[in-house]
């Protein structure tokens, strides 16, 4: 009788390993928010034309979300006709399983839903530009809770539609409403409750999408507002520290790259990037170097092998910079700038004209290997390049695509 209920522990023990391990996160930038992809056995260049287009799915409206793909579905946003947002789940052949909305979004100008849906452990979280937070069964799509980090909380809107693509680490998901009190909060995952509140600097947010690391056992959350990069420890939103990086327009769209010890956080508008030594203990910081070369608006930027790529904004350039010194080490005007990302070996550049390529960084110069005009969608080519099992998704205005980049 013993051996049978060791036996059953045993078993019940696997299929909750096998249920959590089958719980999947697909979030903004991929899985450690840096753009960098781990896929394999991709081409290393492709046919004249560009890779095999498996299908696109064109009646998303304005918008300039990016795809966040899981095992079963791909899930992004959009906005229809009467300027109401959604967030919609398509198999991997571009058929909609459902399609659920989640509130009013930005018309005025730039138009369309801004932020990417985050999806973890079978739940979808987004964003909406007036500051509509959602919750939703990744399954269904059913609204399981909602909060307005607006009217909840003393957020404030800004200039273009409050834009962040949303941060979950253990049961807290942050999100920046901006407000003099409730400047940065982190809410319960699953209930919309909250666990604790900031007051940052008290400055308005900045479109920034957030960063979370880890020194010495200490999670340390980092994001920008109007005019700082601010850390906070991220179990209980104590202010560890700030730095001022003030720009033009007060956008700070970029998510901060951290490695070993040094974090990179870089702005558009002729700004450019700052990087800061965390001490040993987090709480404290001293300015290694600045650049004003790469001052990317909102297209990110990757760091491979020490070296940090991306492009320019009143710099119209793609830069490739030493992580240690910050000096530029080369720079081309291959595209139009755009936003990057980097998988098996390879740059993957999506430039603002429409144009997306590959570049080997091994070459040390932007040459690229092959590219393609991105044929179906309207207006900006804002959203970032996604890669998920041997697939490119780019998402161009009202069009979601999806390309067969695989070497086999």
């Amino acid at each position: 009788m013993k051996i049978k209920n060791i036996a059953l522990i045993v078993v019940t023990l696997l299929v909750y390993q096998l249920e959590i391990s089958a719980q999947e996160i697909a979030q903004w930038r991929g899985q450690n928010r840096d753009g960098i992809y781990n896929e394999t056995g991709l081409l290393k260049e492709w046919p004249k034309g560009g890779p095999k287009l498996l299908w696109h799915y064109d009646n998303l409206g304005p918008g300039h979300a990016s795809a966040a793909v899981t095992d079963d579905l791909i899930f992004t946003a959009g906005t229809m006709e009467n300027g109401q947002g959604f967030v919609i789940a398509l198999d991997h052949n571009g058929v909609v399983q459902w399609q659920s909305d989640i509130g009013k979004e930005w018309m005025e100008n730039f138009e369309g839903i801004r932020s990417t849906p985050l999806i973890y452990h079978e739940k979808v979280y987004i964003l909406t530009s007036y500051g509509e937070l959602n919750c939703l069964d990744s399954k269904s799509g059913d609204l399981l809770w909602k909060t307005d980090v607006f009217k909840d909380y003393d957020g404030r809107n800004i200039r273009w539609g409050i834009t962040e693509n949303l941060l979950i680490d253990g049961q807290m998901l942050f999100v920046t409403p901006g407000g003099e009190k409730d400047n940065i909060i982190a809410l319960d995952k699953d209930t919309g409750k909250l666990i604790w509140v900031s007051e940052g600097m008290k400055e308005v947010s900045a479109y920034c999408s957030p960063a979370i690391f880890e020194i010495k056992g200490m999670k340390i959350f980092v994001t920008q507002t109007a005019e700082s990069i601010i850390g906070l420890n991220a179990k209980n939103g104590e202010l560890l520290w700030t730095f001022d990086h003030p720009n033009r327009w007060s956008v700070q769209a970029n998510t901060p790259i951290y490695n070993d010890g040094m974090l990179y956080c870089f702005s558009g508008y002729g700004k450019g990037g700052v990087m800061l030594q965390i001490s040993d203990d987090g709480k404290s910081i001293t300015k290694v170097w600045e650049d004003e070369y790469l001052d990317s608006k909102m297209g990110g930027a990757v760091l491979i092998d020490g070296r940090i790529y991306g492009s320019g904004d009143n710099n119209k350039d793609w830069f490739c910079l030493d992580w240690a010194t910050g000096r530029v080490l080369y720079s081309n005007d291959m595209l139009k700038v755009g936003n990057i990302i980097y998988a098996d070996g390879l740059l993957y550049c999506y430039g603002t004209g429409g144009k997306v390529g590959i570049v080997d960084p091994k070459t040390d110069d932007f040459n690229v290997i092959s590219s393609f005009e991105v044929p179906f969608g309207e207006k900006y080519h804002w959203a970032h390049l996604v890669i998920d099992n041997k697939r490119l998704y780019v998402r161009h205005g009202t069009s979601l695509m999806v390309y067969d980049i695989s070497a086999n």
